[in-house]
This record gives structure tokens, sequence and C-alpha cells, in this order.
């Protein structure tokens, strides 16, 4: 049984500190760039996924010096799409753009064969939820320590099902399916994305976000530690961007313009990270010389997982 295969995206949404603008530094369950907190000071992990993608990164690792640059010179060839011998901010742009829809479909095929049970191309609510929740329904989860967590994130997924579910019938197509695992893809699910957010934050389940609750879902302090100066920039951010109307809280709307700026393009901001911290030359291009020149920051750094950075021929771009 594939218990909660999926409810990853459930979890409580980690803290990200991408460099760009304060208002677009938090999307709900966009399929990560990367594992690692992208600080400027300390990006090189970041980097490195976005660059090569999370499972091609870590196979990266393993490669002798002469192997990696092998890789990375048939990584950039791919980018490369104009063959002039550079890669340009579209080109870097339209490749991590790549690699997100790649990382989206290859999710979804992986959880479709997981649920679709009588392999008819199509998966019914009965099918997931028996799938992932299967024996501890019919024990309405008591033999479970924390059966209420259980119980909620049971019906929060039947919610996040409906609302995919844009025929409702409860059955899913690939592109309902797609929805329900990606929601933060698509627009009729902008009002879903808000509410898990507000419940995953809300601690105090007053409708509104506070100060307190908006840096305690990115940073939990340990004893005696000194407070990363990160946070205090989080705390401004939450005062002059994030609560519009200055009433000390963030309510729904004040939420979604956080997680879901529809107007902010990650995969061009990171872009233009990348050829900021590897083009020595500062011509706004990236030469195979100045990647090998940066073999140690792309090999300790991130840009995108999204399913492992492939250079098989039937990879279409």
């Amino acid at each position: 049984m594939v218990l909660l295969n999926s409810l990853v995206f459930f979890s409580a949404l980690a803290a990200v500190a991408f460099a760009v603008p304060a208002q677009e530094k938090r999307v709900h369950r966009q399929a990560d760039l990367s594992d690692h907190t992208h600080d400027d000071a300390h990006n090189y992990q970041y980097d490195h996924e976005a660059f090569l993608g999370k499972e091609e990164a870590k196979t990266f690792d393993q490669l002798t010096p002469e192997e990696s640059k092998d890789r990375l010179a048939k990584i950039v060839d791919r980018i490369d799409t104009d063959k002039d011998g550079y890669i340009n901010h579209a080109e870097l742009h339209y490749w991590i753009k790549h690699r997100q829809r790649r990382y989206i479909q290859d999710n979804v095929n992986k959880h479709w064969k997981d649920y679709d049970k009588n392999r008819d191309d199509k998966i019914s609510w009965e099918e997931y939820k028996n799938t992932t929740y299967g024996y501890y329904l019919g024990e309405e989860f008591d033999d479970l320590e924390d059966k209420d967590t259980y119980k909620s994130m049971l019906i929060r997924d039947e919610r996040r099902f409906k609302a995919a579910d844009r025929d409702r019938d409860g059955i899913a197509t690939r592109e309902e399916f797609t929805a329900f695992l990606h929601p933060e893809e698509f627009d009729h699910m902008r009002d879903v994305v808000v509410q898990e957010t507000m419940e995953d934050i809300d601690m105090d389940k007053d409708g509104k976000v506070n100060l307190d609750e908006y840096i305690g879902d990115m940073y939990t302090p340990e004893e005696r530690e000194n407070e990363p100066d990160w946070v205090q920039t989080e705390k401004k951010h939450f005062t002059e961007f994030r609560d519009i109307n200055k009433d000390g809280f963030l309510d729904a709307a004040e939420v979604a313009q956080w997680v879901l700026p529809g107007e902010v393009d990650h995969a061009d901001n990171e872009a233009k990270h990348l050829i900021h911290e590897t083009d020595t030359d500062k011509d706004g291009q990236l030469s195979l010389s100045e990647v090998f020149n940066q073999l140690d920051y792309i090999k300790i750094s991130t840009i995108t997982d999204y399913g492992g950075m492939r250079v098989d021929d039937h990879d279409e771009l």
C-alpha cells in the first residue's frame, strides 16, 4: 500500500529566501528549484540543483572532474539552442521552465501508476482514498497516535480533489490529477492553495496570520541561537510589503498576494541570478569556459530538480 504518498504536498511550508524582491519570496508548494534554502552567502547547493536538476546533481557529485566537465559540456550544448557557443538569459530561462514542466509531468506519471488501480487511465476519489489511507479507513485511524492529523489530511485531500475535479464526476483525468498534485499551477485552484496556507500557518485559528505565525512558518530558533539576519529582513517584509492594509495581520487576500503573486516568474529570476554569479566577464551570457571555471560553484549549489537533468535525445525541449 502506498501510505500518504502524495501528502507531502500538504506538509508545513518551508522557508525559501530567494534572491529576489520581497513580494516574490513565497510560492505555495511550488516545485522547489532545490531542497536547499537559497541564501546568496551560501547558495552553492541551490544553484547547482537549479542548473543540473536535483537528481542529476546527486549523481554529478559522484563524478570525477573530467567526467563532470564532459557532462556539463553536454548540458550546456542542450541549453545553447542557437549553437553560438554561449548561454544567454533567454536560453537559460527557457531551460529552467522546461525542467519545471518536466518535473511536474514526471511527478504526475509516477503517482498515476500508484493510484490508477484498475488501469482505466483515470483516478477516482475512491481509488486515491483507498490507496492512500487503505487499512486505516476501516479503523477510523484509531491505532494511530495522531489520528486527528490523519483525519484532517483525509478531509483536506477530498476537498482538494473535488476542487481539481472540474466536471464533478468523482474521477480525475490526468489534467485534473495534475491540478490536484500541483494546485499552484492552476488558476481555478487558487482558493484551495490560499486556504491550505492559512490552515498551515494560522496557529491560533483566528482567520489571520500574525507576525509570529509568519516567522514561525519559516524559522524555529535553537536554544541560545542568535537570530539570523534574514529573519529580521522577513519581519521587515511582513510589515512593509505583506501587510498591505497595515493592521498587523495577513488576511486571506494578503496571503494570496504573498504565496501566489501571479506576475512573478521565478525561472526568470533564477536565470538572472545564475548568470550574475557565473558570468565573470560580465557580457550577459555564459561561455563553456565560464561554466567550467565555476565548476565548484555549480557542483555545490542549486536551481531546478524537476525530475532530474537529462541529456538524452528523447528529452525534447
